[in-house]
């Protein structure tokens, strides 16, 4: 599925339906270039998880745990791992089952911390805040969920 998000605010919605509709275990990897927004739709996933404050960019740490929502939500940055062995140095596995992983910059290097994830690959137009979200469903627990993010 692909949507087409005009405002930062669209970004931010689009996060926001992926968070109330997120369920424990499940891992979110978000990709696309810098600036594509990917922290932003973090912010929503987080708000729709019912966190109000506190999610910036985990680049400087790798990953973050905010707990004061619904559910705990495990924010990581993945752009400065070298690899698998870094991203397991991290520890992850330990909060996974409990907690709505994502992952910044995780494609080819995450997938394997869940049977399924969800995928949204964001793409900025050049000269413009008008940004492209495609999402795709691995599993069929995503999958069932896709429609309803559409808005």
């Amino acid at each position: 599925m692909t949507l087409l998000l005009p405002e930062a605010v669209d970004t931010r919605a689009l996060g926001t339906r992926i968070g109330a509709a997120a369920v424990r275990g499940d891992l979110v990897l978000l990709t696309g270039p810098l600036g594509a927004g990917k922290t932003v739709l973090a912010q929503g996933i987080g708000a729709g998880l019912g966190i109000e404050r506190g999610i910036v960019s985990p680049t400087f740490v790798l990953a973050r745990v905010h707990r004061e929502g619904r559910i705990p939500f495990v924010h990581v940055d993945a752009y400065r791992l070298g690899g698998r062995a870094e991203l397991d140095d991290l520890d992850l596995d330990s909060d996974l089952a409990e907690s709505v992983t994502v992952v910044e910059w995780g494609a080819g290097l995450a997938e394997r911390l869940g049977a399924e994830h969800l995928q949204v690959a964001l793409r900025r137009e050049p000269g413009s805040d008008v940004r492209t979200a495609t999402l795709t469903a691995s599993g069929p627990g995503w999958a069932a969920r896709l429609p309803t993010l559409s808005r």
